[in-house]
């Protein structure tokens, strides 16, 4: 399975400007012929313009037409990322999929939402996590603030996911945390993992790149600068059997122990 992420430069409150730099990444990238293709956290308008109702997404209808077109146009998968979406008076940060025939195949709320910059705020919580199926192979989506919630990613991996998708907004000074933490998970879930993050500034905010593709060895199969660029790598998953045949962290646990 090949994948391909957009580190894209966002422009802060500027939705179309962001859909043309969508545009002219993928078309950059389907030279690669990707079966996925990957898009940072908020690429609609930025991590977040206030009063940031005023520049989401209307229950998403804008941009799920746009993903679901480009995915069907180009017979390819889509993880859409994610967008500040209003629903109501309510926003949430949104990712969409969408399948190689533009059908929208997951919609998933963030469900853990940073408090130090009042994303709790600002933004109301997901309350569920999902996952779903792209060419065959079982995947999930977090958002950005979700990978530090171990928790949250080991429910995702007892579902059998093969592969998890991470569009982020991470600043560079938390680069660290970002690199360790998307090797974490890879390796203590036996998970590819495919993190997604956005560059350049956004208001106040210097985003951190460094998009990452990691197999369930934690070994990095691409790894992104701090520029805007298109990262590609092929995920073998047939090594997924090996691996978790070899070390059964899954067999191995202690589920009562960890409920006390």
């Amino acid at each position: 399975m090949k994948v391909s992420l957009l580190q894209m430069h966002i422009k802060f409150g500027d939705f179309a400007e962001n859909k043309r730099t969508i545009v002219r990444l993928l078309e950059e990238t389907m030279l690669k012929n990707p079966d996925i293709i990957v898009l940072p956290e908020m690429w609609n308008v930025g991590f977040y313009p206030k009063p940031v109702g005023e520049y989401a997404d209307p229950d998403g209808t804008d941009t799920r037409k746009f993903l679901s077109k480009l995915a069907k146009d180009h017979q390819v998968n889509i993880v859409g990322g994610s967008i500040a979406n209003r629903i109501g008076e309510r926003v949430y940060n949104t990712s969409y999929v969408f399948n190689r025939d533009g059908e929208l195949v997951s919609t998933y709320h963030k469900t853990h939402l940073f408090s130090p910059a009042q994303e709790d705020i600002i933004f109301t919580p997901g309350e569920h996590f999902n996952t779903y199926v792209l060419d065959g192979v079982k995947c999930a989506t977090i958002i950005c603030y979700d990978l530090r919630f171990c928790e949250l990613v080991r429910l995702l991996a007892l579902e059998k996911i093969s592969v998890l998708f991470i569009p982020a907004a991470w600043p560079i000074e938390r680069l660290m945390h970002w690199k360790t933490l998307t090797r974490a998970r890879a390796i203590e879930n036996q998970i590819f993992v495919v993190a997604a993050n956005g560059s350049g500034t956004l208001d106040m905010l210097q985003l951190g790149g460094n998009s990452l593709i990691i197999d369930p060895w934690g070994e990095i199969l691409a790894r992104a600068d701090e520029d805007e660029q298109t990262l590609h790598a092929n995920l073998k998953l047939a090594i997924l059997q090996d691996i978790r045949s070899s070390m059964n962290i899954f067999q191995d646990r202690k589920p009562k122990l960890y409920e006390q």
